[in-house]
This record gives C-alpha cells, sequence and structure tokens, in this order.
C-alpha cells in the first residue's frame, strides 16, 4: 500500500520561501527529488513577486532544457501568491531529478509550496 507525507520543498529552509536568486539556467534549486525508483513526488508551487514590475519566472522541471523542461509565467508584482505548479509529479531515479528556477530580474520572486511525497 502506498503511503503519502506532506513534506516542505527540500530548497526551503524550515518552510519559508525560496528567493530566487537565479537569473538564468541553471537555476535558484526549489527541490531534489527522491533516488528510489518508487518514490513519487508530487510538488505544488507558489509564487509572489515584491517588486514594483511584473517578472518573468521560469521553473525548470527535472532538467534545464529549453524548452521541454521550462514552464513559464509572468508574476504580477506586489499581488499576493500565485499558483505556478500545481500537483506535477517527479518520479524518484538514480541521479534524482532537480527543480529549479530562474527570475528576470534576482531576489524579487520567492517561491514556497509543499511536495506530497508518495512511496509505494
Amino acid at each position: 500500500m502506498a503511503t503519502f507525507s506532506k513534506i516542505a520543498l527540500s530548497g526551503s529552509t524550515d518552510g519559508r520561501l525560496i528567493k530566487v536568486a537565479a537569473t538564468a539556467t541553471a537555476g535558484t534549486t526549489l527541490h531534489t527529488g527522491s533516488a528510489t525508483a518508487t518514490t513519487f513526488d508530487e510538488l505544488w508551487l507558489y509564487a509572489v513577486n515584491s517588486d514594483t514590475s511584473d517578472r518573468k519566472l521560469t521553473i525548470e522541471w527535472g532538467g534545464v532544457s529549453a524548452p521541454d523542461d521550462h514552464i513559464e509565467f509572468t508574476v504580477p508584482a506586489e499581488d499576493g501568491l500565485y499558483l505556478i505548479v500545481a500537483g506535477l509529479v517527479i518520479k524518484g531515479n538514480a541521479t534524482p531529478l532537480v527543480v529549479r528556477a530562474f527570475a528576470a530580474t534576482a531576489n524579487v520572486v520567492c517561491i514556497g509550496g509543499y511536495v506530497n511525497r508518495i512511496t509505494a
């Protein structure tokens, strides 16, 4: 029977928001998946932009190849949290997959969220 555990993003400190410092690939690490092939991580990511201008955000989903691994979203300025990733899954791998982010401007977009870890 599978088990579900709600955990913080591995790139977060104690569940706090992660400041996106990177402005190009490879981005700031948000979460590193499992090294166990029977483990799946379901990610929920939210972004907030503290700048006075809208900022483009790119999520690198398990790799850094554009456009295959990229999810792009323009985060509105000073307007609260926006759901960026709604439950997409990465599978455990001997070389764990990494979810990263970079933004058009450093240190103005922050990302928070959680992982539903599913183990067989």
